[in-house]
This record gives structure tokens, C-alpha cells and sequence, in this order.
């Protein structure tokens, strides 16, 4: 069974390493000469919008998955004219627009911050009386890691602002003020069979998410499950789906989601009885869905621009890395460690040492 993976990056990588066990095989197309997941397959090196590439991704692959929501949604349009594609190009187009996405969320009474579609400075200056500071002003697409947002706190903002978007179509999403950020993920196979992970609890900086804790028997995990329930019904959805979330008051409010496997779900590759990676790979082929028990208490910290000492984290008790295979870059996501305990107390002194070597590779 041979499985087309748009992208090549880190998170095809992980899926590829979670589907040799199962005996699949794996092409990937992306137009990086690098990508870092070229060692575990093959590599159609090219633009995505390549008519010739995609024609031979579609005859050599049982099945095409994704592993960003930035691929052109008229790319896995025509690929599902000639081969299974999972998840479906619906996602993909409500994923990459904010606009749209909000709207869909709303729709089906997901809730979300306050917003309004911007195209000019005059629109922003006359919705900001409602809307309110702060707000965050972002690009409709693609946006990634804190990419195209800027912070609004006072009127004297909102030109800068949008002049940095560049005239691009921007929305403006009023401030929630949360406790806590978090995610659910959410696995569906083409039979319909339906499975959650606990919650992640998630701490960001610079817009990058830097820690995932697994959040076992969260007072807010049936909530979050019936939100995600509720999206993915309605996209008819196959595979590994986030949906990102903030806790007010004891009350979710969407942010967006994710038709991917999920930068906060990296602790189930050591944390959970069956990783979001092998359960995104066991959905677009319609196999029975693994267990997403936590084993222990769990988490992940991301290494952000430059990596510690490979010792430094082995010698951490219960840690476990994973390096991308990835030239060091500024903001960029090099590699991430696992870490599991047996107790509360015990992953947060493991967590401590992981966060200070986190940071001192990327002051570095």
C-alpha cells in the first residue's frame, strides 16, 4: 500500500514513521529539495500545482493525505477526481480562510471571538468601536505560527497594522480573555468510527506553541468532544482533525482548526496507547482506530530556531526526542521531546529542565 503525503516536512516525517510498522510506503511531493521527510520515501520535487507531478502522485498512490492546510484546495479537488484524498478539500478550503472559517464554526453554533472581514483601513477604524481593544488583526491566509497578525491595544495601532498586512484581506477578532489555551484532536475513519484524545493544554510564545501537556479527565473534555463532533460531521471528515481552543471561565471558545495532525498532539507518539499519526493513517484507510488512552502523565516541548545537547535531554528522566532533521533558523521547529511520568510532580520537574534547554537553544 503505497501512501501520497502532500508535504515533506516534519509532520509527513512522523507519518511516515508511524506507518512502516503497519508495512505502507510512502511518496511524497513538495517543493523543497531538503523537505526532511525525503529519507522515508519518495520525493516528487516540485511545485504542487505541477500537472505532471500530481498526475503520477495520483496513479502511484492508493490513497492522499496532507500534511499541512496550506496546499492549494484545487490540488486535492483534482486528486480526489483520480484517487482517494483524505481529509476531504472541503477542509482544506475552510481551514484557509479566517473569514470562512469563522463563519463556518458560528454556523454550527461553535462559539468564537467577536470578528469582521477587513479590506480597507477605513473598514478597521469603523468596526473597532465594536470589536474593541485589544484585538488581534490578521491576514485571511496563509497565517501560520503568529505569521501575519499583529497586536491592536490603542486606535494609534490600526494604521501601522495594516499597512504591515499589505493590503492583504484581513479579519480582526476581538481579545478573549482566557484562563488557558487548548486543544482537542479527534480522529474519524471512512466508516464513521469516531475517537478523542484528552485535551492538551498548550503554552505559546511569539505565536509558536512551545508545550502540550495531555490533560486526562479535563472538567472541559466533553465539551471540547462535542464541538469537534459537530465539525466534523459537518465536513464529513476523515482523518486526524485539532481544533484549538480557549477556556473562559469554564466556557470554549473556538480559535481554528486544523485538517492535520498537530504540532499539540506530539505527545501521543510516546504518551498515548496509539499516536495521532498511526490513527491518521489507520482513518484514511478505513481501519479500526487505535486506542487514545494517556499512558502516564505526558507532554511535549517543542525546540524552537537551534537544538540542546542531545545528552542534556536523554539524561532528562522519561524523555524522549525527536529530531526533524532540519538546519537550525530562527523560529523555526528543529525537533520536539516527549516526556512521560508516573506522577504530577514528577513531569513537572522533567518538564522544568526540558523548558530551560528549550530556551537557551533558542537564545542561541
Amino acid at each position: 500500500m503505497k501512501v501520497g503525503v502532500l508535504g515533506a516536512g516534519q509532520l509527513a516525517r512522523m507519518i511516515a514513521l508511524a506507518g512502516y510498522p503497519l508495512g505502507l510506503d510512502f511518496i511524497f511531493l513538495d517543493p523543497a529539495e531538503d523537505a526532511c521527510a525525503n529519507k522515508l520515501g519518495e520525493h516528487l520535487h516540485g511545485d504542487y500545482n505541477d500537472p505532471q507531478l500530481l498526475a503520477e502522485l495520483a496513479e502511484r498512490a492508493d490513497v492522499v493525505t496532507y500534511e499541512f492546510e496550506n496546499v492549494p484546495a484545487n490540488v486535492a479537488e483534482f486528486l480526489a477526481a483520480h484517487t482517494r484524498v483524505y481529509p476531504p478539500a472541503l477542509a482544506l478550503a475552510v481551514a484557509q480562510d479566517r473569514l470562512v472559517e469563522k463563519n463556518f464554526l458560528n454556523n454550527l453554533a461553535i462559539p468564537t471571538a467577536a470578528y469582521a472581514a477587513i479590506d480597507t483601513l477605513e473598514q478597521l477604524n469603523q468596526v473597532m468601536p465594536t470589536i474593541g481593544y485589544p484585538a488581534v488583526l490578521k491576514s485571511r491566509t496563509q497565517g501560520y505560527d503568529g505569521k501575519g497578525q499583529s497586536i491592536l491595544k490603542y486606535e494609534a495601532d490600526l494604521a501601522t497594522a495594516w499597512h504591515k498586512l499589505e493590503g492583504v484581506p484581513a479579519i480582526v477578532e476581538a481579545f478573549v480573555p482566557f484562563s488557558r489555551e487548548v486543544s482537542i484532536i479527534a480522529a474519524r475513519n471512512v466508516s464513521g468510527e469516531l475517537v478523542f484524545y484528552p485535551l492538551s493544554e498548550n503554552t505559546h510564545r511569539g505565536g509558536i506553541l512551545r508545550v502540550a501537556k495531555s490533560k486526562a479527565n479535563d472538567p472541559l473534555q466533553h465539551q471540547a468532544e462535542t464541538y469537534i463532533s459537530r465539525l466534523m460531521a459537518a465536513l464529513d471528515y476523515v482523518g486526524v482533525l485539532a481544533l484549538e481552543l480557549f477556556d473562559v471561565a469554564g466556557e470554549l471558545i473556538a480559535n481554528e482548526f486544523a485538517p492535520r495532525v498537530h504540532n499539540s498532539g506530539h505527545w501521543t507518539i510516546e504518551g498515548a496507547e496509539t499516536s495521532q499519526f498511526e490513527n491518521h493513517l489507520r482513518a484514511i484507510l478505513d481501519q479500526p482506530l487505535g486506542s487514545t488512552a494517556a499512558v502516564g502523565k505526558t507532554a511535549m516541548v517543542n525546540f524552537i530556531g537551534n537544538l540542546p545537547i542531545t545528552k542534556q535531554i536523554l539524561t532528562i528522566p522519561g524523555a524522549h526526542l525527536h529530531l526533524y532533521d532540519k538546519a537550525p533558523r530562527k523560529g523555526r521547529k528543529v525537533a520536539h521531546a516527549t516526556v512521560r511520568a508516573e506522577s504530577t510532580e514528577q513531569l513537572a520537574i522533567a518538564l522544568e529542565s526540558l523548558n530551560r534547554l528549550a530556551e537557551k537553544a533558542d537564545d542561541s
